[in-house]
């Protein structure tokens, strides 16, 4: 687990008394996990979302059928929707999107094995900030979901702290 990484988050979480929700489908509830393992949670976890398939993405957190059949379930629109979706419907501060290809099969054309797309919003003041950001992780399954956990916790880290979106 990147503990250094969610405890860096969840201090400055609980300093400014913000909430974050998620929206995973590749990670299957393992960041949600992370950020509930440490005591005082409900303190700054609002609600998390498995959304594995498409059709749970559509009902559940309103994802456009179109967005999903031109874009596919791992693309930039598609994490945009849901981490705006996420944001908004748990009442949250900030929401992070993880649709990703971990493998080993599911690669497409453009779109190997590694393939993540993390997708982050924030509330700022009555207007909501959405940003998106394409990662390619290696290794095999438990890796490439590991690395988009971390990837997720330095995002909102930044997110959070309103600066520019994490790259590395």
């Amino acid at each position: 687990m990147p503990e250094r990484a969610l405890r860096r988050l969840t201090r400055y979480l609980q300093q400014w008394d913000l909430q974050v929700a998620t929206a995973e489908s590749c990670t299957g509830g393992a960041l949600a996990e992370a950020l509930t393992a440490l005591p005082g949670s409900s303190h700054w976890f609002a609600a998390g979302w498995v959304v594995y398939s498409n059709e749970a993405k559509e009902r559940d957190l309103g994802v456009q059928a179109k967005t999903l059949l031109r874009h596919g379930a791992v693309s930039e629109p598609t994490v945009r929707e849901l981490a705006r979706s996420a944001l908004l419907r748990s009442g949250a501060d900030v929401a992070v999107a993880i649709s990703g290809i971990a493998g080993p099969s599911g690669a497409v054309p453009g779109k190997p094995v590694g393939t993540v797309w993390l997708g982050f919003a924030r509330r700022e003041g009555s207007r909501v900030r959405v940003a998106a950001v394409c990662k390619r992780f290696r290794g095999d399954r438990s890796a490439v979901r590991a690395r988009a956990v971390l990837a997720a916790l330095n995002g909102l880290y930044s997110m959070a702290k309103r600066s520019t979106l994490y790259s590395a």
